[in-house]
This record gives C-alpha cells, structure tokens and sequence, in this order.
C-alpha cells in the first residue's frame, strides 16, 4: 500500500495554496460538523473528528473556527443540517475515482459534480464498482528532515502502523482506520513534526500514469472538482510516475 506520497505531496502543496484563499477552511468545517454529528464532539472518543482536527491545524485552521463547527455538528450551534454524497466515476484511460460531498443542496450538488465529469471524459459508475479498488487508511506524511528513519519506524509501527517508507524527501507511514489515532499521537507526543495527517482513500492498485498529457488531464479533473463548494474530497485511483512528477506544473 505505501508508495502513494508523491500524489499526497502534490495535494499537500495545493491545499496550502488554497487554504491561503480560505476554501480549505470551509470544507474542513463541515466535515468536521458532519464528523460530530455521528460520533459526539469528545476528540477522545471519535477518531474521525480528531483526525479533522489534526488536518485542520496542518492549514493554520483558526481554533474559533474549529470550535464552532463542532457546536455546529452536535447541535450547541446552529447550521449543521448537511448530507452526504459519494460519486464513483472513470477517468480518462479508466482510472477509478472516489468523489465525496457535502450538501445542504443534493440536486445542485449532484448536477455541478456530473458536469464536471461529463466534460473532462470521465462517466459515472455503478455504486460499489470503484470503492471497492479503494481502503480506507490514515496517512501521515513527515518530512526526512524531521526524523531520522529507525527512529520513525520503531516509533510507528510499535504504535500500530501497517507500513512505512522513504519517497524523495518524505516519509510516509500508513495506518488501518482504527490504529490512526493511535500512530498519530504517538508522533505528535514524539515531537515529531508532521506534513500531512489525515484519513483518507487510497487505491490497492493504482494506475501508473507516465504520459505527461494524460497526468495533466487527470490532475485538471481533479482540481475542477475540488473546486466545486459542495465537493469535499476526491480520491483518485493513480500514480504519477516518477519519470514526470518535475514536469508537472
């Protein structure tokens, strides 16, 4: 399963630009409203909050703005009335993708989503045709200068974690949904500094892409789609190989 950082470092890079804009604020917000609605605001209690929480703070999330959207999603706040979508669809070459969203609107929601699929050559697919090509799993992503790596590796995986690896300049350490929180504290109470942790989907198998033109396309999609305010992740189903990644833009 490990090898998927280079795609996570291009989507880390990218939500520190946009999150300088704002638009990360709001899509953490309501997952993290939708996250206390289901499981309680208690970060000890509910791992998919506290890894939010986690992401949230990565941004430079303001707390105010964290606490409210917990009020909100156990219902101390006004406005935490939102539904949730999944769309799976094939990208150009078939690559499977994973789109989740976020709506106090599902018929805006659904025909913004499929236009932006229809017109970057992407169909829809039947519901369980491509979450199945997907785990979900935690990832944590810390930079080689951080940490030396037998430290790293003693430290992750006797708190849990499935698999840990060296890509370029980072270090990537993947956990199963349930030892997240556990790995994920154990770095932080470490001290170790980290450039990505969250929750997230990644692919068993995903497509090597290694035509720079079709990487364009598939990373344009993606972009359109996280552009959408209702669209709150995409999880797409490759990797860009090694032989591009500088070229892309």
């Amino acid at each position: 399963m490990a090898g998927h950082s280079k795609w996570a470092n291009i989507k880390h890079k990218k939500g520190r630009a946009d999150a300088a804009r704002g638009k990360v604020f709001s899509k953490i917000a309501k997952e993290i409203i939708v996250a206390a609605s289901a499981g309680g605001g208690n970060l000890d209690d509910n791992i998919q909050l506290r890894a939010l929480v986690q992401k949230a703070k990565g941004v430079s999330m303001p707390k105010d703005n964290i606490d409210r959207a917990i009020k909100k999603g156990t219902g101390e706040l006004a406005g935490g009335a939102l539904e949730e979508m999944v769309y799976e669809a094939y990208a150009s070459g078939g690559v499977p993708v994973i789109v989740e969203a976020l709506t106090d609107n599902k018929n805006r929601a659904a025909s913004e989503i499929k236009n932006v699929l229809t017109k970057n050559g992407a169909s829809l697919a039947a519901q369980g045709a491509i979450s199945r090509l997907f785990q979900r799993k935690g990832q944590i992503l810390i930079s080689a200068d951080a940490t030396d790596e037998e430290t790293l590796m003693d430290l992750v995986l006797e708190a849990g974690a499935e698999d840990m690896q060296r890509e370029g300049d980072q270090f990537e350490v993947l956990t199963a949904f349930g030892d997240y929180a556990a790995v994920a504290n154990a770095v932080s109470d470490a001290g170790i500094e980290t450039e990505s942790s969250e929750l997230t989907m990644l692919p068993d198998m995903p497509t090597n892409i290694a035509d720079k033109e079709q990487a364009q396309k598939l990373m344009r999609l993606v972009d359109l789609l996280e552009e959408l305010d209702d669209v709150q992740n995409v999880y797409p189903g490759f990797e860009i190989d090694d032989s591009i990644v500088d070229e892309l833009d």
